[in-house]
């Protein structure tokens, strides 16, 4: 009886996998090595049968390969195969585990990402961690500075005026030593300045030439940094049954605390993509902030919504429906309609 399904456990060096039948009988388990696991899976398992892995480092890079070779490919959130973990967790047991939980009917998948987007989500993951850089190199000279008396006024702007006043004061008491010493570490930070341009530069380009991210800056508090993370996230959209589902994805939902027969909603669940999340609320944050000079549909719901509740309310459920507006666009293919939005 031929293997319908296969559940592999992906690493650096060594692959263990995990084929049954339709009849969830084992039928195939070994640990191959990096460059022979694809051939060995092509001989065992026909185009056709559903391959299943963690989401995690290269399991898209291995879905595209798998899926080249006719695989239909399950990409699964670790903490959804946690739970069919039987024992002691170990590369085989683990491969067992993804087998068992991709046969779930009630399964939720991620969808595989094309070389696209993971070159979209490696220019925002690299221009968040030079982000982290120069806020550290920052707290680095203040923290300095301030053993020599010196303290600079508060905003990276007003630290970045402030340097070259320090270096050029004779009188402000430092020493030469000193001096060399914060010249560096303000080179430093105009490097770091200069690279996080560079990158905003870059994909303000990829936002201009990505279809789907041309039509998502015709969003309301959307710029070419969020357009891009957001086309980068959605794809074609077909990852996602619904607008709320991406929402949800996203963090941007309440989470439920509910027992006997009793709702209980609480406030939002902040899982999921973190950093996207960051850029929807700062947008929506800029959005309520001038509404209340506009008159249009979605201003008009906005003020509304502010007369009942606390603005931080109003800037998630902001975020949340042009989350789920993104997902509309990139699902139906279709262009911002401004009329839409006005409804609550």
């Amino acid at each position: 009886m031929k293997i319908t399904r296969v559940g592999v456990d992906i690493a650096k060096s060594v692959f263990h996998v995990h084929g049954v039948d339709r009849h969830d009988q084992l039928h195939w388990q070994a640990n191959l090595k990096r460059g022979r696991w694809l051939d060995a899976l092509s001989k065992q398992v026909a185009p056709g049968a559903e391959i299943g892995m963690e989401a995690c480092a290269s399991s898209h890079h291995w879905a595209r390969e798998l899926q080249r070779r006719g695989c239909t490919v399950k990409l699964i959130a670790a903490q959804f195969v946690k739970p069919y973990v039987k024992s002691n967790k170990n590369d085989r047991v683990d491969a067992e585990a993804i087998c068992e939980a991709m046969g779930r009917p009630g399964m939720r998948f991620v969808a595989v990402k094309s070389v696209g987007q993971q070159d979209i989500q490696a220019a925002h993951r690299i221009r968040e961690g030079l982000v982290g850089q120069r806020t550290a190199k920052a707290n680095q000279i203040r923290g300095l500075t301030g053993e020599y008396g010196l303290i600079a006024p508060v905003g990276i702007n007003k630290l970045r005026q402030t340097l070259p006043q320090w270096l050029e004061d004779a009188t402000n008491g430092l020493s030469d030593e000193f001096r060399g010493l914060l010249a560096e570490l303000a080179q430093d930070l105009r490097y770091l300045d200069d690279r996080v341009s560079d990158l905003d530069e870059r994909i303000t380009r990829m936002a201009k030439t990505d279809p789907l991210a041309k039509r998502l800056l015709e969003l309301r508090g959307v710029g070419p940094l969020t357009a891009s993370a957001l086309a980068g996230a959605l794809g074609d959209g077909k990852g996602f049954k619904r607008g709320r589902d991406f929402a949800a994805s996203l963090g941007l939902t309440p989470r439920q605390h509910s027992t006997g027969g009793k709702d209980r909603l609480l406030g939002i669940s902040k899982r999921g993509d973190s950093y996207l999340r960051k850029l929807l609320v700062h947008g929506a944050r800029a959005v309520i902030r001038h509404a209340k000079d506009r008159d249009d549909g979605l201003s008009q719901w906005l003020n509304e919504l502010k007369v009942r509740k606390h603005v931080n309310v109003v800037t998630v459920a902001l975020a949340n429906k042009t989350a789920r507006i993104a997902w509309a666009l990139a699902h139906n293919g279709t262009c911002y309609d401004p009329v839409l939005t006005s409804n609550g």
